[in-house]
């Protein structure tokens, strides 16, 4: 009895056996094949940028909303300024005070005592030479001639001082009227730091700041961007040399489940970040999805190349990416070709009448 079930148990296996071997074993196929590159990532909106404002500052007012559309320039946050106004208020003050054109009546008044230096020396002229011609027909004492003289001298003497008063008056004027304009332009430029701009016409996508909030300087008060989206991509570096711009891109997005969107590689970032190891790709919609937001999670295949009859095998059928073992439990050298995740081409060492096992 014992000798029977060990005979039945023995032709279970057999059968056991054979049934796996002819299950494992196959032929190549001619099928279609591609090799892509996976990447993930995310959507972003096209010129999306992050919004700061002046490290300290305390936010005054908010002007927008998100999912509020808003031009360039347009005003998004006030921020507390209440000591810059002062200063601008004084430099207003200042500038109105030392212009140019109401700081004039010091000019005419410069100009009135070059007129005055004139005349006194034009009549110490007269004098003077009168008296020389006297001193020359013996009329006269030589003191009265040195006195005339020394009068002329002072004279010339005082007009040239004030020319080069009126000049220096004039420079000086102009230099204050200058200075106090340019310091009033940059007391308005730095108040105007205070208003944060929008710097496109986009939407506000995020705010993360209230009003009465300190801004810290480290974190964004706001995020802002188009209305149209790209989709970034972090490509590993052993990926990376086989990425070219124009190629095909297959996108999937948990927001559509098992839909999937074309789209194509529009630029690479030549700089690898070295904290992931990876390069930044970037690819835009053939034809976007009706509703899209900024950060969706993507899952990316990057079509590479791509073979309409290729003969292939199964991935798990190859041993150390150039072996296959046959029936006869030989091993064969084979030349692979496109891969991707489940088959992979053979270019040469077995034909479409070759059959393979699976190794174990």
């Amino acid at each position: 009895m014992k000798s029977k079930l060990f005979v039945l148990y023995i032709s279970i296996l057999l059968i056991l056996f054979s049934c796996t071997s002819k299950t494992s074993s196959i032929v190549p196929e001619i099928r279609r094949i591609t090799e892509s590159v996976y990447a993930s990532g995310h959507i972003k909106s096209i010129k999306q940028y992050e919004v700061y404002g002046i490290p300290n500052a305390t936010i005054k007012e908010i002007y927008v909303s998100e999912g509020m559309r808003i031009k360039k320039d347009a005003p998004m946050f006030q921020l507390d300024n209440k000591n810059l106004k002062l200063a601008t208020e004084n430099a207003r003050l200042s500038s109105t005070a030392s212009d140019y054109r109401v700081n004039t009546d010091q000019l005419v008044a410069a100009q009135k005592n070059i007129a005055l230096a004139q005349k006194k020396f034009i009549n110490d002229s007269l004098l003077y030479h009168r008296q020389k011609k006297l001193w020359a027909q013996n009329i006269g004492s030589k003191v009265d001639l040195e006195q005339r003289a020394l009068n002329f001298e002072n004279s010339r003497v005082a007009l040239a001082t004030a020319k080069t008063n009126y000049d220096v008056l004039k420079r000086q004027l102009k230099l204050l009227s200058d200075q106090s304009k340019n310091n009033l332009k940059i007391a308005e430029i730095l108040e105007d730091d205070y208003v944060i701009k929008s710097e496109l016409d986009g939407v506000i996508y995020q705010i993360n700041k209230e009003k009465g909030e300190l801004i810290n300087g480290l974190e964004a008060v706001a995020i802002i961007g188009t209305d149209e989206f790209e989709i970034e991509l972090n490509v590993d570096e052993l990926d990376i040399v086989k990425i070219k711009e124009g190629q095909p891109v297959f996108i999937r997005m948990d927001s559509y489940q098992s839909q999937v969107f074309e789209a194509k590689v529009v630029d690479i970032n030549p700089m690898m970040n070295t904290r992931t190891r990876s390069f930044q790709v970037e690819a835009l919609f053939l034809n976007p999805p009706p509703e899209l937001f900024p950060n969706l999670t993507v899952e990316a295949n990057i079509l590479i190349h791509a073979k309409e009859e290729a003969l292939t095998i199964p991935r798990k059928y190859l041993i150390e990416d150039s072996l296959v073992l046959l029936e006869d439990g030989t091993y064969k050298k084979v030349e692979t070709g496109l891969m991707d995740y489940d088959i992979v081409e053979i270019i040469s060492g077995i034909d479409s009448d070759t059959r393979i096992v699976l190794p174990e």
